[in-house]
């Protein structure tokens, strides 16, 4: 997780997937306990459902915070800036 200081430095993004991912598990747990399932089977559901979330959101949010961060490349490739030019040339009509 190549992220700067100042983006890993804070826990609420990861807060807020864990607690999603919690809450999924939960749902499932209750919706598969209440439908007969084994235990076994709920703990499993519950389990892959918790670990699925997680590593899903987990990679959403990462790639999110890499490509937002306005910190100034200190880390990874293409973070943050850009180089300021667009699609108009010198005199800011569009190029072709």
């Amino acid at each position: 997780m190549k992220l700067c200081p100042t983006c890993s430095s804070t826990p609420w993004p990861f807060l807020l997937v864990f607690f999603i991912a919690v809450v999924s598990a939960f749902l499932t747990w209750l919706t598969l306990s209440y439908s007969g399932v084994g235990r076994v089977g709920v703990i499993a559901g519950s389990g892959g459902v918790f670990v699925a979330v997680l590593a899903t959101l987990l990679h959403y949010v990462i790639s999110c915070l890499k490509r937002h961060c306005r910190h100034g490349g200190e880390s990874g490739r293409g973070h943050g800036h850009h180089s300021g030019t667009n699609a108009s040339g010198p005199s800011g009509h569009p190029v072709a």
